[in-house]
């Protein structure tokens, strides 16, 4: 279910991020940061079924590791710790991350051979479009 997703994803576009990311409380440096990046997507399973999605740019690397239904612990790029459970709904990769009482979604689909993923954080989304490299 996952193999639509795996291999490298360059971002080409990012709508309301921003907005996304001052709902979560991330500072203004950060933002500027974020908002500047154009991070690649690496999306790999291994034989165990532990799927690694790492986030690269020239401001930060972040990776996590995780298997599919199961609870986890994250450190995000802007260092909130959070419990997070990736699940497949509907061909989404659907992110549900919990921290201090707040909660997001980030909800990834496959779509006309572009990645799209959807940050969403109360009524404030953010889209942000990846291409995959050949």
């Amino acid at each position: 279910m996952v193999d639509a997703f795996l291999g490298t994803w360059k971002m080409t576009a990012s709508e309301n991020f921003d907005d996304y990311m001052k709902a979560l409380g991330v500072g203004f440096p950060t933002r500027q940061m974020g908002n500047m990046a154009k991070p690649s997507l690496v999306i790999s399973k291994d034989d165990q079924g532990v799927i690694s999605m790492k986030s690269q740019s020239t401001f930060k690397t972040t990776e996590i590791k995780f298997k599919l239904n199961e609870e986890f612990d994250e450190t995000t790029a802007d260092d909130r710790k959070t419990k997070t459970v990736i699940t497949v709904e509907d061909g989404k990769l659907i992110q549900k991350q919990k921290w201090d009482g707040k909660s997001t979604t980030l909800e990834r689909s496959v779509e006309d051979g572009k990645l799209i993923a959807r940050c969403i954080m109360g009524d404030v989304v953010a889209v942000r479009t990846y291409t995959k490299e050949a």
